[in-house]
Formats: C-alpha cells, sequence, structure tokens
C-alpha cells in the first residue's frame, strides 16, 4: 500500500517539473514575442517620430527663407527711402546755394554801382570845392580892398573901430542884462509857486484816500429790552463784572434797545462792543462767561492791532520796523480825529509826502517813514503826558529810527527844532489830508443836500414810486410799481441808478442801491 501511494507521488511529481518545464518554454518565447513586438512598435514610432522632425525642420527652414526675404526687403526700402530723403536734402541745398549765389551776384551789382555814384559824386564835390575856394579868394580880397577903404575914410585902423564899437555895444547891453535878470527872477520866483502849487496839487490828485472813519459811536444795538435786564444781572453782578473786566462804563437808560459804551480809551471800546455784542448772540451772561469771552476778544483785538500795522507798512513798503512800533502803529487803527480814522491819514500822509519829496528829489523812503509816524503819539497820549508830536519822536528814537526821522516827526507841530526839509513836507501833507474835502466830517447843510441829490437822481426815472436815502447815505431804496417792472427790468434799473450815483454825486465810499418791486394780493372770506 505505501510502495504505490510512493509510486503515485513520483509520478505526481515528474509531471509537476514537466509542466513547470513547458510553462517556462512558453513564458520564454512568449517574452521574445513581446520584446519583438514592441521593437517592432518602437522603431515604427521612432520613424514617424523622424518623418514629423523632417517636417518640422523643413516648415523652419521655408519660414526662415520668408523672413530672411522681408528683412532684405525691408532694408532695401528703408536704404531707399534715405537715399531718397538724402537726394532731397542735397537738391535743397543746391537749390540754396544757388539762390545765395544769386543774391550775392545782385548785391555785389548794386555795390559796384553806388561805388560808381560815390565815384561820380566825388568828383563834383572836388570840382565844387575848388570853386569855392577861387570864390573864397575873391570875397577876401574884396573885404580886405573895402576894409582898406572904410580905414581910410575913418581914419581908424581895423582894431580901434572893433574897440570902439564894443565899448558902445557894452554899454547898450549892460542896461539890458540888468532888466532882463530882474525879469528872469521875478519869472523864477513866480515859476517856483506855480510848479510848488502843481506838485501838492500831483500828491493830492494821486493819493486822495476816504478817511473818515466809520466808528462814531460805541453803541450796542438790542434785539429787545429784555436783555439790558441780563446784562445788569442779579442785583448788578453781570454789569459791575463786565465794567470790571473791560474798564469801560455801560450805560443803560431808557433809550429803546440801545447800550452805550463809554471809556476814554479807543481800544477798550471796542473790546468791550465786541465783548458785549458775543455775549448777547451766546445768551450765557453771566461773570464767568464774561471774564472768559473779554479776555479771547482782547487777544482779537491785540491781533487786529498787530495785523493793521503790518498792513500799513507792508502797503507802504517799508522795513525794518520795530515789532513794539509796528504793534503801536497799529493801535491807530481805533482812533479818530474829528472823526478821521488817524491810521487812514497817516498813510495817506505817508504817501502825499513821498510824492512831494519825489518831486523834489528827496529820498521818498525817508519821508514814507515820517508820514506814517507822525502821528503815532496818538496812539500813547493817553498813557503819556505831552504832545503827540514828543511823545512820537521819543517813541521812534527808543526804537532805533534816524535822527532826521523822529526829528521831522517830533517837529511837524514845531514843538521842536526842524533839522531838515521833511519836517516841512510832514506838516504841508498833514494839513492837506486834514483840509482836503471828504478827509474829515462833513457840515449838516452838505449831509443833507446829498441825501436830496440821491433820492432825487432815482425819483426821476418812471414807474418809481418813491424812494429813501438811509443809514447816512450810504444805501437807498427805491419803491416801484410792479407792474411796469419785471426782475430784469428792476435790476437794469438798479444799475443805472447806481452809475448815475457814482457819476454825479460825491459820496464818502460806497451806496447800496436796492430797487424791491412788490405785489399784493388780497381777499377777503366771507
Amino acid at each position: 500500500m505505501k510502495l504505490e501511494v510512493t509510486v503515485d507521488a513520483i509520478n505526481y511529481t515528474g509531471y509537476e517539473f514537466i509542466l513547470s518545464i513547458g510553462f517556462l518554454v512558453l513564458g520564454f518565447f512568449f517574452h521574445a514575442y513581446l520584446t519583438k513586438t514592441n521593437a517592432i512598435a518602437a522603431s515604427k514610432q521612432a520613424k514617424a517620430i523622424l518623418g514629423e522632425a523632417n517636417k518640422e525642420a523643413d516648415a523652419i527652414r521655408r519660414e526662415a527663407k520668408i523672413q530672411a526675404k522681408d528683412a532684405v526687403l525691408r532694408a532695401r526700402e528703408k536704404s531707399e527711402k534715405d537715399t531718397t530723403g538724402q537726394r532731397k536734402e542735397i537738391l535743397d541745398l543746391e537749390r540754396r546755394v544757388v539762390e545765395r549765389e544769386k543774391n550775392l551776384t545782385r548785391k555785389l551789382e548794386m555795390l559796384n554801382n553806388k561805388e560808381l555814384e560815390l565815384s561820380g559824386r566825388m568828383t563834383e564835390i572836388s570840382e565844387e570845392k575848388s570853386v569855392w575856394h577861387d570864390k573864397s579868394r575873391e570875397l577876401q580880397k574884396l573885404i580886405d580892398e573895402e576894409t582898406s577903404r572904410v580905414e581910410k575914410a575913418a581914419n581908424l585902423s581895423k582894431d580901434e573901430a572893433r574897440r570902439t564899437i564894443m565899448g558902445r555895444m557894452e554899454d547898450e547891453l549892460t542896461g539890458e542884462a540888468n532888466a532882463l535878470v530882474r525879469n528872469i527872477q521875478k519869472s523864477a520866483k513866480e515859476d517856483a509857486r506855480k510848479v510848488a502849487r502843481e506838485i501838492i496839487a500831483a500828491a493830492i490828485q494821486r493819493y486822495a484816500a476816504e478817511t473818515v472813519s466809520d466808528l462814531t459811536t460805541s453803541s450796542v444795538a438790542l434785539e429787545s429790552d429784555d436783555i439790558k435786564g441780563r446784562i445788569i444781572g442779579r442785583e448788578g453782578r453781570n454789569i459791575k463784572s463786565f465794567e470790571s473786566e473791560t474798564g469801560v462804563n455801560v450805560l443803560i437808560d431808557e433809550t429803546p434797545e440801545v447800550v452805550v459804551l463809554s471809556s476814554y480809551d479807543p481800544i477798550r471800546r471796542e473790546v468791550a462792543r465786541v465783548a458785549l455784542e458775543r455775549l448777547i448772540e451766546d445768551g450765557r451772561i453771566h461773570p464767568a462767561r464774561i471774564e472768559e469771552t473779554v479776555e479771547k476778544v482782547r487777544h482779537e483785538i491785540d491781533e487786529t492791532i498787530r495785523q493793521a500795522g503790518e498792513t500799513a507798512l507792508f502797503e507802504l513798503g517799508l522795513t525794518g520796523v520795530a515789532p513794539e512800533l509796528m504793534h503801536t502803529l497799529g493801535k491807530l487803527k481805533f482812533r479818530t480825529s474829528y472823526k478821521q480814522n488817524v491810521l487812514d491819514h497817516s498813510i495817506e500822509t505817508a504817501h502825499i509826502c513821498a510824492l512831494m519829496a519825489g518831486e523834489l528829489g528827496l529820498d521818498p523812503k525817508i519821508a514814507k517813514r515820517v508820514g506814517v509816524f507822525h502821528d503815532i503819539g496818538k496812539a500813547l497820549d493817553h498813557e503819556v503826558e505831552g504832545g503827540h508830536a514828543v511823545i512820537g519822536a521819543n517813541l521812534l528814537r527808543k526804537y532805533g529810527e534816524d535822527r532826521i526821522v523822529y526829528n521831522a516827526v517830533g517837529s511837524h507841530h514845531d514843538d521842536m527844532e526842524r533839522e531838515s526839509v521833511y519836517a516841512v513836507l510832514c506838516e504841508a501833507a498833514d494839513a492837506i489830508t486834514a483840509a482836503r474835502p471828504g478827509a474829515r466830517s462833513e457840515t449838516t447843510d452838505l449831509y443833507l443836500q446829498r441825501l436830496e441829490q440821491i433820492e432825487k437822481i432815482a425819483n426821476q426815472y418812471a414807474g418809481v414810486k418813491s424812494s429813501y436815502a438811509v443809514q447816512a447815505g450810504r444805501e437807498i431804496r427805491i419803491m416801484v410799481e410792479p407792474t411796469k417792472f419785471n426782475d430784469h427790468g428792476t435790476s437794469l434799473l438798479a444799475k443805472n441808478i447806481a452809475k448815475e450815483i457814482g457819476r454825479n454825486v460825491k459820496i464818502p465810499g460806497t451806496v447800496r442801491v436796492t430797487v424791491i418791486r412788490e405785489t399784493r394780493c388780497v381777499e377777503y372770506a366771507k
């Protein structure tokens, strides 16, 4: 039994070995077949790639040939264009050279003709000169013969006759010369007066600005009388605090809707006016708010003063002025003299001084400094004793101004001895700016006459029902009939009236023309 099993096992193992060898052989042949197949496929693929590469190479060669041809064509076209341009430039140059040669030829011909003319003229002049010399010799011969005849007839030599004639002429001319000198002196004096008047008139005409101050009162308008109680405050605390902070007196009387501020110092009065207006506008009136507002307004007014002085000096073109003088000069913005603003008056005086100095051959810069500083003492006359001229001179000397400047300022009212002509110019310019028409406040008659003239001009137009000059003649309000004017017509009427007022009326500043066209429709309900 065991033997059979062993034989079967051996037979089974042999079959497996044979089968394994068969599979190995088959695998070898199959691998060889696959390898051959892959080699054939790779060969075909390589041939295809090589073919495509050859095609691409042919395409690149053809494209390169085309680009090369295009480049050659472009280069040829550019070369032809350059050659054409150069040929054109050469032709233009040849044309200009030919034209220049023609011009030169014409000029040479003209020069040759002129040379021939000059040669002929020189020949004529030489001939005329020889003829003139001959005539001169003949004339001298005749003069000598006549002289000898006169000497024989008068028994006088030539020198003796000359001396006799000159003596007689000298006696006659001496009297005439004396009379002529007297006439010249008289005429010179008259001309000097005339020139002086012309210089002063020209100076006034070239600078005649309006210097009347708009600040005529220190009063504050109120919306209602109820505000007066708030200004006074409980037991007068507000008004006492305000007067203490500002240094002004607040006058509250029965005058409706007005509070009057009183102080000798115009700057304090201005600070008080502005502060009170702001407190009324703000509505919070109590001691703490009053102190804060007054301090703030005081700083603003101080800055306004500094800017006013700086602007005045800039307008006059003056430099090198001490800051303290500039600030003191700005204080004159709030000073008035006969309602004439002192700062504007000083600027006008400086301009007139400079104009007269220029006409007289003096230095206009020095004249401007004298003119603008001549009333600077008025800014301190409430603080320092003495006349404003001397106060101003001392102030200018303190801050380094030249002697000629502060002497002229101090002597323009004869308070000091004059050392230069600038003091005379300052005195004259000061008098001119104060005395010329429009510089200071007008009389009541002239004021009313101007108001009537303005209203008369407005009333002469057709369609005007009435007109009223208000605000001291600075505004006129005209009521017109609404059926005779439209919007454009009212505007045109206002322009025409404004132009005519400007031509025919001497006005201090500007006049505002307001035309009112009002239409009212009234109905009654039953």
